[in-house]
């Protein structure tokens, strides 16, 4: 009978513990894309996203850098190939609304080769 409390908090435990771990892990992983994106290295970005076995359209609204979504910094770093990659990677609905290029034009990025891209593959 005592096994079945030991059983239930050990893995109550482990639990905590994986949670704790991905949680961390999901934190490196959006480090490490914002960084890639801001240097512009497409090559790293695609290395992150295939070992840690996600797509851009699956953690795109979960990360941020510098305040801004990956498509956004990848604009204000003039990360042209990176930015491309992110394009092509999110369904033509999470592009369609333009709220993308209306920042873009807002903060002085208009005639960033990066809008082409956006409005070609939202169809605008």
């Amino acid at each position: 009978m005592k096994f079945v409390p030991v059983l239930l908090s050990v893995s109550m435990g482990l639990g905590a513990f994986s949670l704790s771990f991905e949680t961390k892990a999901n934190d490196q992983l959006a480090v490490t894309l914002c960084e890639y994106i801001a240097v512009d290295d497409k090559g790293r970005v695609r290395k992150a996203l295939k070992s840690s076995r996600v797509k851009i359209r699956n953690v795109f609204n979960a990360i941020e850098c510098n305040g801004n979504n990956m498509l956004r910094h990848a604009i204000a770093s003039n990360a042209v190939e990176t930015g491309k990659l992110i394009v092509k990677g999110l369904p033509k609905s999470a592009l369609a609304d333009g709220a993308d290029i209306a920042w873009a034009e807002s903060n002085g990025h208009g005639g960033s080769p990066l809008i082409a891209e956006i409005k070609k593959r939202a169809g605008l």
